[in-house]
């Protein structure tokens, strides 16, 4: 998940909302569907997590064949879809990427279903991870956005693409990025420092 995010631009819960549909393997992308502020967007899906992701819904796809057998196969559906497609719901596809440890009730119905991966749970991993890696400064999931952007902008992309990347619906917000690259208040390089 962390390679998701950092890979990606993707929020903690877009992360853990992905389904196994939302990875388009064919156009390399990812599809994140209700994100902030509720808008669909297409992001990067990174060359070098295609083999982790193809062993990741390998692991759904048999999880979910356990889930079935035991008759709690279906996954919650986004709006109007479960009337609309009501045996969509029992597809792998439609399945958690990230799925929960264990079916569970549903807080608004009561059925038994296997949900995504609470956030708190990868947070507290990523924690962990940060407290063994040495790293004194302050980091979180979300750090691994802001990674993300920073990035892209140090290669040279421009401030629009990487807006869409990150589904800003204002351009200020992804400016907010532009701070990272300069080497001091005023932006200035010294002539000593340069090559």
């Amino acid at each position: 998940m962390a390679n998701i995010m950092y890979g990606s631009g993707l929020r903690l819960m877009e992360c853990c909302r992905l389904r196994v549909k939302d990875i388009d393997f064919g156009m390399n992308e990812i599809q994140v569907r209700q994100g902030k502020g509720g808008r669909d967007r297409r992001t990067i899906l990174p060359a070098s997590i295609l083999l982790k992701l193809n062993r990741q819904i390998e692991h759904v796809e048999l999880t979910h064949a356990v889930d079935t057998d035991n008759g709690v196969g279906e996954v919650y559906m986004p709006d109007a879809l479960e009337r609309k497609y009501p045996y969509a719901a029992k597809s792998v596809s439609w399945a958690f990427l990230f799925p929960a440890v264990r079916p569970g009730p549903e807080p608004a119905t009561g059925v038994i279903r296997r949900h995504h991966i609470h956030p708190s749970a990868v947070q507290k991993q990523i924690r962990f991870a940060i407290q063994r890696s040495g790293i004194h400064k302050m980091a979180s999931s979300h750090t691994f956005r802001h990674s993300f952007a920073t990035r892209l902008l140090e290669s040279g992309y421009d401030l629009r693409t990487i807006q869409e990347l990150l589904g800003h619906t204002d351009i200020k917000t992804t400016q907010i990025y532009t701070h990272v690259l300069n080497k001091n208040a005023s932006g200035v390089t010294s002539p000593i420092d340069r090559k």
